[in-house]
């Protein structure tokens, strides 16, 4: 009796650890897969890397197509002489960067990075930003979403761009980890610190004033940009009063980029799956007492909400102005708050999407600024008349040619050979949820778990099939030269071209 009883114990104890051990066999950490694992998708050869090598094109990356805003920047850069690298005051009427080949991936079908810190899941986001990264150091893209066969001609890169606060803040240092296993001499730059000194630039070292950051919940709750200016402060011996307000945006980035959880142009009622600011949602929170501070426009199905204007229930932001509105009121609102607060003097755009809009957010400022209740001003004592809007985009592409400058990396290609793609839902792996559009389902988005390494999605050439229309037409009328070349790259990979000029939107 006793010995089939160590028998069975015996046998428990063995089945645990081979549990255990398959648990641990099926969580992996990505990066020691692209590091390590020859057999896996995402493993990268680094032994045969071409290094310092001046003709591989540079990799820009966010988590959809804000991140263009900052290509653009770069792309129309012109503050040094072509000729021999100087600083010119004035530039010398030439792209510099017209010479180099950029390779642009924008995770469309995980956007936004931002709201994986509210889902409590940073671990999934971390991942997602290793695979951005092996994504460009790599050679692999599907030509189409059901392509069985993945690709293998894109080129690696020479130095990385983030274009993405998100993923600046969370993925920076750990990328630079990476890459410095790799034995790779591979510059990476983020947006987050050419931000700062965009916006310290606005003030004298003894200055007193309040920077103001828009950025997405997840880049606020790193506090990413609080930390960054406070190094910098310290750093150029800042003796001012300089005080930080940032407000986390919940919804902006996705309904820019279409993202039916925060946006739905067809919807003419309140959706439940709708993720944007709410009166009831915590860290979005519309305050229902000073509805009218927002100036929300309640006209055509821009607000969705049950009962009337003047009682409106359940409401929900249905545009992308309504949510500027809310997020520039949230902002002063917390100034207003504040004891003893600094007029706000600059606002750091700190999320690559943000800039399309530039003209909404002035628009908005300048409404508050002359906003009034019972005749007296409610804002204006917090606000510098003429505010200064950061977009860190400049900044990048400065840190970007200085780069390339000290290690003599300057190509001799062509701009219009550069390479943009996007993720889209890998429709082959049955384990993948989507909703009626086609994209992941909200919960599956957010609630995946770091560490099962799957092909959730398939990297593909831009083209006009995998992106929203109205994404495409505010591209061409934005940002009309990077637009130019994803048109020819998207003519050359799909024989059609990006967005006709005459296509009418619907």
């Amino acid at each position: 009796m006793t010995k089939r009883f160590l028998l069975i114990i015996i046998s428990i104890v063995f089945l645990v650890c081979c549990v255990k051990q398959i648990k641990e066999n099926k969580s992996r950490n990505i990066v020691e897969v692209i590091l390590n694992d020859e057999n896996n998708f995402f493993y990268v050869d680094t032994l045969k890397y071409p290094k310092n090598n001046p003709q591989l094109p540079i990799g820009v990356f966010d988590s959809g197509t804000g991140g263009l805003t900052v290509l653009d920047a770069i792309v129309n850069f012109d503050k040094f002489n072509n000729d021999n690298h100087e600083v010119a005051a004035k530039g010398d009427h030439k792209n510099d960067f017209l010479n180099e080949k950029f390779v642009y991936f924008g995770d469309n079908a995980n956007m936004p990075y931002g709201e994986y810190e509210s889902n409590n899941n940073t671990e999934l986001l971390k991942e997602h930003i290793y695979k951005d990264v092996q994504f460009l150091l790599g050679n692999k893209y599907y030509q189409k979403g059901n392509s069985p066969e993945f690709q293998t001609d894109k080129q690696p890169v020479k130095a990385i761009v983030i274009a993405c606060n998100t993923a600046t803040a969370y993925g920076k240092e750990d990328i630079e980890k990476m890459i410095n296993r790799m034995k790779l001499d591979i510059k990476v730059i983020g947006v987050i610190e050419a931000g700062v000194k965009g916006a310290l630039e606005n003030f004298s070292k003894s200055e007193n004033g309040s920077i103001g950051v828009f950025a997405t919940y997840g880049t606020v709750c790193s506090n990413g940009y609080p930390d960054e200016i406070k190094r910098q402060i310290s750093e150029q011996n800042f003796k001012g009063n300089i005080q930080v307000f940032q407000q986390g945006g919940i919804g902006l980035a996705g309904a820019i980029d279409g993202a039916s959880n925060f946006i739905d142009p067809k919807a003419k009622s309140p959706r439940k799956e709708y993720k944007g600011p709410s009166a009831n949602r915590v860290e979005a929170r519309i305050d229902t007492a000073i509805l009218q501070r927002y100036c929300f426009d309640f006209s055509g199905n821009n607000m969705l909400f049950r009962g009337s204007e003047n009682n409106p229930k359940d409401f929900q932001l249905n545009s992308i102005e309504n949510n500027i509105n809310y997020e520039v009121i949230s902002l002063l609102e917390k100034i207003r708050k504040e004891k003893n607060p600094q007029p706000l003097k600059a606002v750091i755009l700190g999320c690559t999407h943000y800039p399309f809009f530039l003209d909404k957010f002035k628009k908005k400022f300048r409404q508050a600024y002359d906003y009034k209740e019972n005749g007296k001003y409610v804002y204006r004592h917090l606000m510098n008349k003429k505010i200064i809007f950061i977009d860190p985009s400049e900044n990048t592409a400065r840190e970007l040619y200085s780069y390339l400058k000290e290690k003599n990396l300057f190509n001799n290609s062509d701009i219009k050979k550069s390479e943009f793609y996007i993720s889209v839902p890998n429709s082959l792996n049955k384990t993948v949820r989507l909703d009626n559009n086609g994209k992941f389902t909200y919960e599956y988005k957010y609630g995946r778990k770091a560490g099962d390494i799957q092909e959730y999605i398939k990297v593909v050439p831009f083209s006009k099939h995998n992106i929203e229309v109205d994404v495409a037409e505010r591209l061409k009328s934005k940002i009309p030269e990077t637009y130019k070349l994803i048109s020819t790259f998207s003519h050359a990979n799909n024989k059609t071209k990006f967005l006709h000029a005459d296509e009418k939107l619907h």
